[in-house]
């Protein structure tokens, strides 16, 4: 089972359970999938980050902001970024990966299982979490048909490792009919609005029961 942010539940999700994040910009989307995974690190639980849309210094940067110093959690970054802007020589790391671009369904999908395959059997860690950010970004490049695809195979991944994962994505770029097809690949679901006076609202559904 995965504890979560008081914010979110008081229950646990099951293990397996893929959680999509979904809201307009600057609702602190993100903010809340960083405390999903933050709230696993602190208990010793790993983390991984594949990120379409900041490279993988600013995620941990931003990461450090919700569990301290990255060093002192097990956490690694599937960055799809890097590569794209045409940075040459990058190296790899036990905290870092790259893939060519977020139009590398595959490559993506390959250093992701790189990472799950060290975090269980070298690392050590029965749980980890996964967050991918962001969904719009995939969308950006290429079709709601291979997005779907691929979305279908990486939550089947989640699924079959006993994770967690939380997805991002910005519900105003997308049309319902998009929405509505991605939504069928996930257990639970995070809304997040604004009112117009910077308070947030949070709606959660397919959570666990609190009874």
């Amino acid at each position: 089972m995965y504890e979560l942010p008081e914010e979110l539940s008081d229950a646990p999700l099951p293990a397996g359970t893929n959680l999509l994040v979904a809201g307009p910009p600057l609702t602190g989307k993100r903010d809340i999938a960083f405390e999903i995974l933050a709230t696993g690190a602190r208990a010793g639980e790993g983390s991984i980050v594949v990120t379409t849309k900041d490279d993988a210094e600013k995620v941990l940067e931003d990461y450090a902001g919700f569990v301290g110093d990255v060093e002192d959690v097990d956490v690694g970054v599937v960055d799809c970024v890097t590569k794209q802007r045409g940075v040459g020589n990058v190296r790899e790391d036990p905290r870092v990966k790259y893939a060519s671009s977020p139009v590398d369904m595959t490559g993506i999908g390959i250093k992701l299982s790189e990472f799950l395959e060290e975090f269980y059997q070298v690392r050590g860690h029965e749980q980890n979490r996964i967050l991918l950010h962001s969904i719009s970004t995939l969308l950006m490049y290429s079709d709601l048909q291979t997005v779907f695809r691929f979305m279908h195979v990486f939550t089947g991944r989640v699924q079959s490792a006993d994770a967690l994962g939380v997805y991002v994505i910005d519900s105003t770029a997308h049309d319902d009919q998009t929405m509505n097809t991605l939504k069928q690949l996930f257990d639970a679901v995070v809304e997040v609005t604004d009112d117009g006076d910077g308070e947030r609202t949070i709606e959660t559904a397919g959570f666990p029961s609190t009874n």
